[in-house]
């Protein structure tokens, strides 16, 4: 779940309709505080996405010791497109995880990754691998106690990538997409990787701040942290990179996200948006199809 400042609306009983059109309007653009819970509960959040009924391919799973994450376990898989060679080599994207989650929960029946990925190829879109990696709740970059699950993913991940015969190499371009936590420790990895690494980043409902004083301590521990680690005033790292936002408007990192894409310089083109929803599964299972036809696009560009 993310971390947001304890700001929130009481909403007396009695409200007459045309109070709740002007509340409903007051959502809509962003503007009322307690924003996300009412739009919650207005119902203007829009449907949520479904599970494809398809079978999805194989997985591969495994577990290695992360010296990056200080010696700790770190499970991982790879989620092949139905119908690949047992040896061929396809390109790969790394998805991320958000706060509280490990690789497992993006491979459940709350977000049902692997069906997607099939459903993706099953419709025409390039096929590609899917890893994903337990990263703990560090917010993917150094932190004070050392731990760097950033760190591990290129250093220790994308080797071991290389290694199942995946084009995850030190010369090959690779894919990254995240939810919330994950969705911000993409973006700031592909800044870090450039163009010359990173074909494209799609980052869903990623868990910005535009004051450090609202930031998650989970993920930084103080002002200075949170200034060395942010990505807000460095869209020019990923240049060259092809870049997706999608988030919620009844998201509480919405505004944050919209500041973020609206910092890009005006040549760069950046594709996703906003539409109603929250910081939910249900919003994501909505968006992810758009998503993964999205980095198929920059892998086969």
């Amino acid at each position: 779940m993310p971390h947001v400042s304890r700001r929130a609306v009481l909403v007396g009983g009695g409200v007459v309709t045309a109070g709740a059109a002007a509340a409903g309007a007051g959502v809509h653009q962003g503007v009322l505080p307690g924003r996300p819970w009412l739009q919650a509960r207005l119902g203007l959040d829009g449907e949520d996405g479904v599970v494809p009924d398809v079978a999805p391919g194989r997985v591969r799973r495994g577990t290695f010791v992360s010296a990056a994450r200080g010696g700790t376990s770190t499970g991982w898989a790879v989620v092949l497109p139905p119908g690949s060679a047992r040896r061929e080599e396809l390109p790969v994207v790394v998805a991320l995880h958000g706060h509280g989650q490990d690789h497992a929960t993006l491979l459940g029946p709350g977000l049902g990754l692997d069906r997607f990925l099939a459903a993706h190829t099953a419709a025409g879109g390039t096929p590609y691998a899917v890893a994903v990696v337990d990263g703990g709740d560090s917010y993917w970059h150094p932190r004070p106690s050392g731990e760097d699950s950033g760190a591990m993913v290129v250093d220790e991940l994308l080797p071991l990538l290389a290694g199942q015969g995946l084009r995850a190499g030190p010369t090959d371009r690779i894919g990254l997409l995240g939810w919330s936590m994950g969705g911000y420790g993409a973006l700031r990895l592909a800044g870090l990787l450039g163009p010359g690494r990173i074909a494209g980043v799609a980052a869903v409902s990623p868990a910005l701040w535009t004051d450090p004083d609202d930031a998650s301590p989970s993920g930084f521990a103080d002002a200075a942290e949170y200034e060395e680690f942010s990505v807000l005033g460095r869209q020019g790292d990923l240049e060259g990179v092809a870049v997706r936002v999608d988030c919620g408007t009844g998201d509480p990192f919405y505004r944050a996200a919209e500041e973020y894409v609206a910092g890009f310089p005006a040549s760069a083109q950046v594709s996703g948006g906003f539409e109603p929803g929250g910081h939910t599964s249900g919003y994501w299972r909505r968006v992810l199809p758009a998503q993964l036809d999205f980095l198929g696009r920059t892998l086969d560009a």
